[in-house]
């Protein structure tokens, strides 16, 4: 199907309407308008993609999806037909790339699309969990209701890992601001050092020697060390894209000391929620376990659940299929399980989540103040390696002036 811009009347509120329609001719397109209710003044083949500034500028953000998806609820809970509802969040939404994926939903939703066919044109945006919902939420007919949760989904998800970059950012600042100070004095401190010694015909002491050797180190081959740094990062990264490199990260945060628990409490919560998400509004069971399996974004998670997923399959429990799993935490069976003999699994993973997420809260405090002595001790043993390392030639000079 072709793409076409139009103006149009609408004849229910006699207010003028630009947008987008899909269609496979203009007269089939002015057909489609004819029908909806719209007169059409203008329609034009859209042949303009944005370029490629237009592609790759702008970023949607969390907080952009959850105020669309909830104004989108709103609206359609309230009984407005879909593509007017489209077109008022449309209208209201800031950021132009998304505004830019509206217009196509629109013009696909026109051209007789399902909304979530129409979504699932721009999965770079729109998640499985999000297409799921959607999809679940058309054929029950309580779209607003999905809706809604998809964006409380969101909110909970954009919390935790708010939470979780927000402990990352103090021993972050911290270790720069070590490096930083390092750097200063090997480039500014120490050659003066050695200077003074090398004019006094002394020999320096051995920890300053290896201050030296680095400070030159970073004045005559820093360029090198600086594209060498480059190219390691590159490399890394294009590692880390690899099926095995993204497996190997996976199990590292899962076990690497002090947040490792952290991370396992994370992907629980992820997946608790999701998969009480999805069940809520009536995906079935294996469905949920495929799209949560994905949601978790762990390869080594995932594999837990697709496993797990098989064993539902052949008629197994889904408590007894996730309670075997090394990376499962043991309270998420117990309370499927407890989900299973109540009739209510949905509940029950919804409480689950609530359990990990207040734990997950509570780790992030204790590792906040659990690195700051760690820092500390980190930053002591710099600080004293270059006090010694400066100051020791001077105590030196000093005693052999004395001395003498």
């Amino acid at each position: 199907m072709k793409r076409f811009s139009y103006e149009a009347k609408d004849l229910s509120t006699g207010k003028m309407v630009k947008a987008t329609v899909q269609a496979d001719t203009e007269s089939a397109a002015a057909k489609l308008l004819l029908s909806q209710g719209f007169t059409p003044h203008s329609i034009k083949e859209d042949t303009d993609d944005g370029g490629l500034l237009g592609k790759l500028s702008g970023r949607i953000r969390t907080k952009d999806r959850v105020v669309f998806t909830r104004q989108l609820s709103t609206l359609i809970g309230a009984g407005l037909p879909l593509t007017q509802s489209l077109r008022t969040v449309h209208d209201q939404t800031q950021n132009k790339k998304l505004q830019g994926i509206i217009d196509d939903v629109i013009a696909s939703v026109e051209g007789g699309k399902s909304l979530s066919d129409s979504f699932s044109q721009h999965k770079d945006v729109f998640d499985n969990v999000f297409l799921a919902l959607i999809t679940a939420g058309e054929a029950s007919g309580t779209l607003d209701e999905a809706l809604k949760r998809i964006a409380t989904q969101q909110e909970k998800d954009a919390a935790m890992m708010s939470k979780i970059r927000g402990a990352m950012v103090y021993p972050a600042i911290v270790l720069f601001v070590i490096v930083a100070v390092v750097i200063f004095m090997l480039v500014a401190v120490v050659p003066q050092v050695e200077k003074l010694y090398a004019d006094l015909k002394q020999e320096l002491p051995f920890i300053t020697q290896i201050m030296v050797f680095l400070a030159n180190l970073i004045v005559n081959y820093g360029w090198l060390l600086l594209i060498l740094l480059g190219i390691g990062v590159y490399f890394l990264r294009q590692y880390l894209r690899t099926e095995n490199g993204i497996k190997q990260l996976d199990t590292l945060k899962l076990n690497i000391p002090m947040f490792g628990g952290m991370f396992r409490k994370l992907y629980m919560a992820r997946f608790s929620r999701t998969g009480q998400t999805l069940l809520n509004t009536g995906v079935p069971m294996l469905d949920m376990l495929k799209i949560t399996a994905q949601a978790v974004n762990n390869t080594v998670i995932a594999e837990s659940i697709e496993r797990a997923a098989d064993k539902v399959k052949g008629g197994k429990a889904l408590s007894a299929a996730l309670k075997p799993e090394e990376y499962i935490l043991p309270f998420v069976p117990q309370m499927v399980n407890i989900g299973e003999q109540s009739g209510k699994i949905d509940e029950m993973m919804g409480k689950a989540a609530q359990v990990y997420e207040d734990e997950l809260d509570e780790e992030i405090k204790s590792i906040s103040t659990a690195i700051e002595p760690v820092l500390m001790v980190v930053l002591a043993l710099v600080a004293g390696s270059l006090v010694a390392a400066i100051l020791l030639p001077i105590y030196g000079l000093v005693n052999n002036i004395n001395l003498s």
